[in-house]
């Protein structure tokens, strides 16, 4: 996007013969001009500076608020860059003005956070908010609720509400996460004052979660492996799913879904994933291999590899929708997988990123390898995948005590010695 902003004076002047100064902001070449408040007569501006000379009576004071108008013409674009969205020279006024409407609702204001990320294409974002946001007001029944009413009071008792509906710490801690965000954004844009915050009181962090184990064993792997998709073949595409998922480094629903054939360049997977935008060049290994060769025989009407999205073309909600409904029965169609083959763990799509990392460190990987192989900025957020260690694999990493002597100090002998 091609974005810039100049302080100038207005062309025609008032009735009082004073010019008003304003705010020009030029966008993919339209413009959209913003009244500053201040006024000046033609003598007394400096084009070049775009500042107030001398020769007027307030000049140093009026100078400072046009730079810090100018700062704030500058942070408001810059935020918008960092959240990644194209937005329009209204969006960029109503920002840069600040929502004046204090009386905006709750529900208002969401739906709105919900459009423009949406307007952004970032359909997965706007899906999280939408889900909380009819999560809330079903439990809220008030969509005339304002900002200053939500408290720590109303915040437990949502808490409550969304156990008592079956979620468990981690979902909850989703939810209230999305929430808080929503809030600290009305916050920004001036919709409600920061004193009636109940995030400061209200901690999300004592919300963890203790879920089931979420990696299988090399075992369980196999055993998927080895599940006969002949005998169930309404569940043959769960399966190559999660073993292609499994053996190109925890590769996510959504990237295997857009991947296409020309992602494939001789024995390379070269894609970007799309949550973290990093680049991969990932060694087809020989399972990969086999399912890549049976759905090239079968390759139909698209350049997908995989037959999740049926055409080309489609818009961002389009495929946000596609891929919502096929990863609730690719996640369905595992549990039934896990439940033939004897698998006691939960299994999902995400597991198989999981397994990938908890596998790769019990065969000795170092976390330092297994976090450039999965993309993640920081060695932190691998440390994270793999701090629940089965108790199963520190069974057998124990016994390794007995396969060979253990050294021990002699302290009579004040030497090594092997017992």
């Amino acid at each position: 996007m091609s974005t810039s902003i100049r302080i100038k004076l207005k062309d025609k002047p008032t009735k009082e013969g004073l010019y008003p100064i304003t705010l020009s902001i030029i966008k993919d070449r339209k413009t959209k001009v913003i009244a500053l408040g201040i006024k000046c007569l033609k003598r007394d501006w400096d084009d070049t500076k775009a500042e107030l000379k001398r020769t007027h009576k307030d000049y140093v004071q009026q100078n400072i608020v046009l730079n810090q108008k100018k700062d704030k013409a500058l942070k408001t674009i810059y935020e918008f860059e960092l959240e990644n969205i194209d937005f329009t020279l209204a969006q960029f006024e109503e920002k840069f003005r600040g929502v004046r409407d204090i009386n905006i609702t709750v529900k208002s204001f969401w739906i709105k956070k919900i459009n423009d990320l949406n307007f952004a294409g970032r359909t997965g974002n706007a899906r999280a908010y939408k889900d909380t946001m009819n999560s809330f007001f079903k439990f809220a029944q008030n969509e005339k609720l304002m900002f200053r009413e939500v408290n720590v009071e109303m915040l437990d008792k949502y808490e409550s509400f969304l156990r008592s509906t079956g979620n468990k710490d981690g979902g909850i801690a989703v939810r209230m996460r999305e929430f808080r965000a929503l809030f600290n954004d009305a916050i920004k844009k001036g919709v409600v004052n920061e004193k009636y915050y109940p995030f400061k009181t209200y901690k999300i962090s004592k919300l963890k979660g203790k879920g089931l184990k979420r990696a299988l064993t090399h075992d369980e792997i196999k055993l998927i492996e080895s599940f006969d998709d002949t005998a169930h073949p309404h569940l043959a595409e769960a399966k190559k799913l999660f073993i292609f998922s499994f053996y190109t480094r925890g590769m996510n629903f959504y990237d295997m879904m857009k991947l296409t054939w020309d992602n494939i360049e001789g024995d390379y997977i070269v894609y970007t994933r799309s949550k973290t935008k990093v680049n991969f060049k990932l060694e087809i290994l020989l399972p990969v291999k086999r399912i890549l060769e049976e759905y090239k025989s079968n390759q139909r009407y698209t350049n997908y590899i995989f037959p999740i999205l049926l055409s080309e073309g489609l818009s961002p909600i389009q495929i946000e929708n596609r891929k919502a409904k096929k990863l609730k029965q690719f996640n369905s169609d595992l549990k039934k997988i896990a439940t033939i083959q004897g698998i006691q763990n939960v299994v999902t799509s995400y597991v198989a990123r999981h397994s990938y990392a908890t596998i790769l460190k019990f065969l000795g990987g170092s976390i330092e390898a297994i976090s450039q192989s999965m993309g993640h900025s920081d060695v932190g957020i691998t440390a994270a995948y793999l701090k629940d260690f089965d108790h199963g694999y520190i069974d057998i990493v124990n016994r390794k005590l007995l396969q060979e002597p253990i050294p021990l100090y002699n302290t009579h002998l004040r030497r090594l010695t092997v017992v």
